[in-house]
């Protein structure tokens, strides 16, 4: 029977395979976010039978409507990626969340939680506890899945460790290397999430999900290292604590440093699942670590054949699958009284004879660098001095997505070791607008990293320099200037 399922946090790692599996079975799917732009950007803005809302849980909106005509609702919010308060932030969403749901014609709660342990002091992990009970005040029928770590690419948990196998040979890590977990693939626990919507019941359950091997953080990087073909020691030591790992985190991963820290935080702990009653209300068949992790590995590739990079050929041909899953993000953005249309027609110059508006004596030094090496940078070229169209040649970018008034993606062509893009965003507020500009990369391995963190400090400098120049070009004043890196 095909129902209207709601859902909640569709732009996370496990909505964004969620809402396809649903789609692909018939039902008509509410999807909610923050970010809706990111979720067009996923080709979703015209498919059949999917609504895309905007939905902020930290607002004290009126949900009433959002759960009109709702038969069943998959809660996926977390709030790791929320920053060092992200425990009160994830309990509020749920409390304030809950108290719409009481009074809604819902039939069945499905909530992603996380696995539990009897000595964990984990705030992160109590609070994915403590959101399941916030959710069954409620008075609906809630259905709690407690899983652990999952295997796909995007995953943070698995980013992580792929980061740590990719980037370092010898891994000196904390204590919590040797505690163990129970990974599940991706596609078991998809099965799992899509099968509950037929199973309609009235009671509240609670369900582990476990894959079929319980493995230590170490064994799961050492077997990883493996499938990568690359032999990597692993060192525990006592005295690096679960804080000081976090440290260090944004300069050994491209995982986010928020959400990498709030794993870390529950990583150092034994987490053991027992999967069988789950298993016995769904049976399936479920996949060893290592085809999990091969099948990961393959799906990888997925996130350059996207809206993102504009499904462009030279992008795809570029990607390995040794690249960092997530990039990192440095940029400027500031607010001006400036016209779209202005900015637009600035932004549109860039490149050519005309330069980058700002520091052109640092961009030719990076020209001259990749010449040396057999780069092409030195090569300056546009079709246009004043216009730009998708596919364009710019020196040695390429325009891979473009949007009138709003929007400019450059891919990086010169020789370095990762993938990046350089995005121009100009956003109307009504009484003002903001410019930004943005770099992203995506590293390949450790030197990737290393170059990034050489780059960022002019990068820096560089875009801060072209944002004032592009409005000062518009003749309008600049404020509120802020500086963004990830």
């Amino acid at each position: 029977m095909k129902k209207t399922i709601l859902v909640v946090g569709a732009s996370g790692y496990v909505g964004s395979h969620l809402v396809p599996e649903l789609l692909n079975q018939g039902h008509h799917v509410k999807a909610t976010g923050r970010n809706l732009q990111l979720l067009r950007k996923r080709g979703w803005n015209d498919l059949d039978n999917l609504e895309l809302i905007y939905l902020d849980l930290n607002d004290d909106s009126d949900l009433t409507d959002l759960f009109h005509g709702v038969d069943i609702v998959f809660f996926l919010v977390h709030g790791m990626n929320h920053g060092h308060d992200f425990i009160d932030f994830e309990l509020d969403c749920a409390r304030h969340f809950s108290q719409y749901l009481e009074h809604s014609q819902v039939e069945q709660v499905i909530y992603l939680g996380a696995l539990q342990s009897e000595d964990a002091a984990s705030t992160h992990l109590l609070a994915r506890k403590e959101t399941g009970n916030i959710l069954r005040n409620s008075g609906k029928t809630i259905v709690e899945l407690r899983a652990g770590i999952i295997i796909g690419p995007g995953s943070a948990a698995f980013e992580v460790m792929r980061d740590f196998v990719s980037h370092l040979p010898v891994m000196l890590t904390p204590q919590w290397v040797s505690s163990r977990n129970s990974p599940i693939a991706l596609r078991n626990l998809l099965f799992y999430l899509t099968e509950l919507t037929k199973k309609p019941n009235n009671e509240n359950l609670i369900f582990d999900v476990a894959g079929p091997e319980q493995l230590t953080y170490r064994d799961q990087m050492v077997r990883l290292g493996t499938l990568l073909n690359k032999k990597i020691r692993v060192i525990p030591l006592k005295f690096l604590s679960p804080a000081m790992a976090a440290y260090w985190l944004r300069f050994i991963t491209s995982v986010p440093t928020n959400i990498a820290r709030a794993l870390i935080n529950g990583l150092q702990y034994d987490l053991p699942a027992d999967g069988s009653k789950l298993q016995q209300y769904i049976p399936q068949v479920l996949t060893s670590y290592d085809d999990a992790v091969s099948e990961a590995l393959e799906m990888n590739d997925e996130i350059i054949d996207s809206e993102i990079w504009g499904f462009d050929p030279d992008a795809l041909s570029r990607w390995k699958s040794n690249y960092g899953y997530y990039p990192k993000q440095a940029g400027y953005t500031l607010k001006t009284d400036a016209s779209a249309e202005d900015l637009w027609r600035q932004v549109q110059l860039v490149g050519g004879k005309e330069g980058y508006f700002f520091a052109n004596s640092l961009w030719r030094i990076r020209e001259w660098m990749d010449s040396m090496i057999g780069g092409n940078a030195l090569e300056r070229y546009r079709r246009d001095p004043q216009h730009l169209q998708l596919g364009d040649r710019i020196d040695s970018w390429k325009v891979i997505s473009l949007e009138e008034n709003h929007f400019l993606s450059l891919l990086f062509g010169m020789k370095a070791p990762g993938l990046g893009r350089l995005e121009f965003t100009i956003n109307d507020h009504g009484d003002h607008r903001s410019v930004d500009i943005r770099a992203w990369w995506h590293p390949k391995g450790f030197k990737g990293l290393l170059y990034w963190f050489a780059m960022m400090p002019a990068h820096l400098f560089i875009f801060r320099g072209m944002t004032l120049q592009l409005v000062k070009r518009c003749k309008a004043k600049a404020k509120d200037g802020q500086i963004d890196t990830v």
